[in-house]
């Protein structure tokens, strides 16, 4: 059973998941390298035999202790604005990289109970506390909108 996704914080990328070996109940690492087809089902994987001990992978050892978790990181602009907190994200199936990130706003900044959507070509920063993004509101009398003949 996949129980939780391995995600490298340095680039976002899925490196495997850990699993629950029916049998004997002990944790096993499945590598993204080894799964067959993603069926509604779960993930499907050619052999048990591809199913590997945490401690024998030797160069996922840094990722697995640092232990990342990106549910309920909080994420903040790079003008140090609270956005709230990851709640859900998309990966690409074939490379298996995080794309978007999807954000739940606190109650009082958001009534209507929406989500923002965070593309990753807009993260800048990710760190142990929080996930830094871009600020992409664009203010009055700002550059861009003088340029457009906004006033």
């Amino acid at each position: 059973m996949a129980e939780k996704p391995i995600i490298n914080p340095n680039n976002l990328k899925i490196e495997g998941w850990y699993c629950t070996d029916h049998f004997n109940k002990s944790t096993l690492i499945l590598l993204t390298k080894d799964i067959r087809d993603i069926v509604p089902q779960g993930l499907a994987i050619d052999d048990y035999d591809r199913l590997s001990e945490p401690e024998d992978l030797v160069r996922l050892q840094e990722i697995l202790k640092i232990n990342f978790e990106l549910i309920g990181k909080h994420t903040i602009t790079d003008q140090k604005r609270k956005l709230g907190k990851v709640s859900d994200y998309a990966a690409d199936t074939n490379s298996f990289t995080v794309q978007k990130l999807y954000i739940n706003q606190p109650m009082y900044k958001n009534l209507t109970g929406g989500q923002l959507s965070i593309d990753r070509s807009q993260i800048v920063e990710i760190t142990d506390k929080h996930i830094m993004v871009r600020d992409v509101d664009v203010k009055v009398g700002s550059p861009v909108t003088a340029l457009l003949g906004i006033r």
